[in-house]
């Protein structure tokens, strides 16, 4: 997805751009912390440089560690507790965009499908899609599967 992205939560209270810059294509989470996470059978999610990010409204957070060790803080509405972004202390200066929050979520494919060793059975993925068992887990693995959309 290219261009300025706009999104919100579900009441309207909190809205926000994502300016065209520096992010990665977008791709499907099957974990089983996304799965408990958002009540559903996956999540999307969509890295991208925080700096591009501009949000009107005010954020409440949580913070929780993940199986790798890192901390994440998830930023969402304090009113309908939609989460719109979280951040993980092993990346600074970046953030993920919880696709489904984007007026266009329509439009998001994933590039990608990761810990499909989790997904739930009923889930088909589409052919030709990279599907992980896991995720990847250097900078390098990351870059090569779902890639900067812009530099």
């Amino acid at each position: 997805m290219r261009g300025d992205l706009t999104g919100g939560c579900l009441c309207g209270a909190v809205r926000y751009t994502l300016r065209d810059g520096f992010r990665f294509r977008p791709y499907a989470c099957h974990c089983t912390d996304c799965q408990t996470r958002t009540g559903g059978a996956f999540s999307e999610h969509m890295l991208f440089a925080k700096q591009d990010l501009d949000i009107v409204g005010d954020l409440d957070i949580g913070s929780y560690e993940q199986p790798s060790g890192a901390l994440s803080s998830i930023w969402g509405c304090p009113t309908c507790k939609v989460r719109i972004f979280a951040e993980n202390d092993k990346r600074p200066g970046f953030a993920s965009l919880r696709c489904g929050t984007l007026d266009r979520s329509h439009e998001v494919v994933p590039a990608a499908h990761l810990w499909v060793s989790s997904k739930q059975a009923w889930v088909t993925l589409p052919d030709g899609v990279p599907a992980l068992a896991e995720q990847p887990w250097t900078q390098a693995e990351w870059i090569a599967l779902v890639g900067p959309t812009s530099s």
